[in-house]
């Protein structure tokens, strides 16, 4: 059993509060999956189904195209693998909004470094985790009980 349309609406929200809490996911190219690193979501509230990250020219993610992340929430109860399309950010207004002194402080040459590269994850499908059982269902695993359903059913299978 999956969630409804409502139940997977307040898991993605939940989801973006995790991601906004702790930003941190591994990226990778689709055509690349060994070489996954950390990387900060830069997020814009306002934004539909966008997130951005800052990089090097020089960086193996500057090859752009199909890409995954993978994310754990801070508390780990949240877990999502979701897909979506990288490329160059070009707008000097998006620039300006995503820059801050966290940035500033992996990328020492500023926003005018001519190595520097911003790129835009336009975002697509979804699988988002709810690890938070509740009181019955940890009672049961911790007996040994069957648990399976209701794994199945704090998962959700949606578009971004």
């Amino acid at each position: 059993m999956k969630y409804d349309d409502a139940d997977a609406d307040k898991l993605k929200h939940k989801f973006w509060k995790a991601l906004a809490d702790s930003p941190f996911v591994f990226l990778e190219r689709k055509e690349n999956p060994g070489e996954a690193v950390v990387m900060t979501a830069q997020l814009d509230k306002d934004a539909n189904s966008e997130i951005w990250f800052f990089t090097t020219r020089d960086h193996h993610l500057a090859k752009m195209g199909p890409a995954v992340c993978t994310f754990a929430g801070e508390d780990h109860e949240i877990f999502a693998r979701f897909e979506g399309v990288l490329s160059e950010e070009t707008s000097r207004e998006r620039l300006e909004k995503q820059w801050s002194n966290v940035v500033e402080a992996w990328f020492p040459g500023g926003k005018d470094d001519p190595n520097l590269l911003m790129m835009s994850m336009k975002l697509a499908e979804a699988d988002i985790w709810n690890s938070n059982l509740g009181t019955i269902t940890t009672a049961k695993m911790l007996l040994g009980m069957d648990v399976r359903e209701e794994g199945r059913e704090k998962h959700a299978e949606t578009s971004l």
